[in-house]
């Protein structure tokens, strides 16, 4: 089991955070999705085509991650939100032990 921290931005700029254990081996969408996350949609319920579980990884996790594949980064040029250099689409983030402490920012919507 691993930690995961998803930081969620609200209408008036507060923000808040839940932190829960997931498995390791899917997605973290797949995980948020478990968990209830609010501001993961998954509309397309990871298929990379709607771009509703885009995240922005924090550091240090975005730079010991993988370069997003380039169907990923094509699809973060069309989610809701700008897309950041630390932009990623949730559903293909595989969890594995070595992102235990993962953190996350939600963006502000994801339609």
């Amino acid at each position: 089991m691993i930690a995961i921290t998803f930081i969620a931005a609200h209408a008036q700029l507060e923000r808040t955070a839940a932190t829960f254990s997931s498995e390791t081996g899917g997605s973290l969408m797949e995980a948020a999705i478990a968990a209830n996350v609010s501001g993961i949609e998954a509309d397309c319920g990871g298929l990379m085509t709607c771009g509703t579980c885009h995240v922005y990884v924090r550091e240090p996790w975005a730079s010991r991650l993988p370069a997003p594949e380039p169907d990923e980064a094509a699809m973060l040029e069309f989610t809701a939100s700008p897309r950041q250099p630390n932009s990623r689409l949730s559903c293909q983030l595989v969890l594995t032990d070595a992102m235990d402490g993962l953190t996350v920012d939600l963006p502000e919507n994801q339609h």
